[in-house]
Formats: structure tokens, sequence, C-alpha cells
């Protein structure tokens, strides 16, 4: 596998599995997926050091929750569903809050590659700062907001950046794929959330 198509194939890979049979969404496949996508972000360099710092303690978290009974956790929404029965699930260190901040970063990064896609004239800046404004923001405070503004000047050079992540394959056509095929996942995501009362909450 390595050295051949670009760093999504491993991710686009994984999705494959991250519903059971019956259409669940499935704990460990999910996490893997997200951790997949952990080496893309890593090309970003400082720019995105607090998105994959946020989006690995998310997991991190979840993967915790998940190993401790793996049968009773096998379902991405039986954690949550816990949470809420105890009324834990509004706590800063909650699985559902974990879930909610994990979604809210994957939906950026979507936001982001999407971008990269669609706008071929802008810079790899001004796509960052245009799906951080359409995603994340609106759940920052002022100071995660302004570490933001000021981690977003270290974007790298897009055309670098491109051929970094581009490997042997279209990487084009995989962008599309992970933002089409990745979405889905991520919408069902948030309406669960909402539907336990838990999609809305702001960062302090």
């Amino acid at each position: 596998m390595a050295g051949e198509g670009s760093v999504f194939a491993p991710s686009l890979e994984g999705m494959k599995h991250v519903k059971s049979e019956q259409g669940e969404m499935l704990t460990k496949p999910f996490l893997d997926v997200c951790k997949l996508i952990l080496p893309v972000i890593d090309k970003f360099g400082a720019a995105l050091a607090i998105v994959k710092s946020d989006i690995g303690g998310n997991i991190t978290r979840l993967e915790t929750k998940y190993s401790s009974d793996p049968t009773k956790y096998k379902l991405l929404y039986s954690m949550v569903q816990e949470e809420v029965q105890a009324k834990t699930a509004k706590g800063s260190s909650s699985c559902t809050n974990g879930l909610l901040w994990l979604t809210r970063a994957m939906d950026f990064l979507v936001e982001l590659f999407r971008n990269l896609l669609t706008h071929q004239d802008w810079t790899m800046s001004q796509a960052c700062t245009d799906s951080y404004s359409k995603t994340l923001k609106k759940f920052h405070g002022w100071l995660a907001s302004s570490s933001f503004s000021v981690a977003m000047k270290l974007a790298p050079d897009r055309k670098k950046f491109m051929d970094v992540i581009s490997g042997k394959g279209d990487i084009n056509a995989d962008i599309d794929s992970f933002c089409s095929t990745f979405s889905p996942f991520l919408a069902e995501n948030h309406k669960f959330l909402a539907s336990v009362g838990m999609d809305d909450l702001k960062a302090s």
C-alpha cells in the first residue's frame, strides 16, 4: 500500500467498513477512519497543529471508552445514549462532547478539501479560513477563534502541499471521493446528536 495512491487511499478503504450490514455506525471503524486522516493533517504542519491535537484527543477519549467494553460500545452512538440517560453528556470530558467536536473538526477538513478542489485559484490560507468560518467558527469562543486565525497564517504553500499529498494517485479524484463518502457519515452524526439535544454545544 505504501507509496501507492494518495494519502487519502487508506481512509477511503476504511470507509467501506464504517457501517454494519444493518446500516448502523460502528465505533471502531469510524474512529479508525478518523485516525487515518491524521497523516493528511500532518502535512499542513503548524497551521493545523491545534486541529490535529484536538482530533487526536477526542479519538483517544472515544477509543478508551470503546476498549472498556467493545461489545457494549460496538455501535458509535451507544456511548452517547448511555451518557444522555445518565445526564453526563454535557460534561466537557464526556464521549458525547468528544464525538461532537471530532465530527465538527472532520466537517472543517471536508470543507477545506472541497475548497481546494473547487477554488483552484485560492491560497491555502484562503481555503482554510473559508472552511473555518463555515464550520467551527460559530462554535468557538473568542480565544479559540483568535488562536485559529493566527495558525491559518502558517498554512503551507498550496502547490507544495498538493504535491506532497498526491503520491501516485489521482489526488483530485481521491479528494472528491473522500468528501462525498465521508460527509454523509458526519451528517448522520449531527442528526443523531441533534436528536438527543447535543448538536449545538459551544466551546467555552
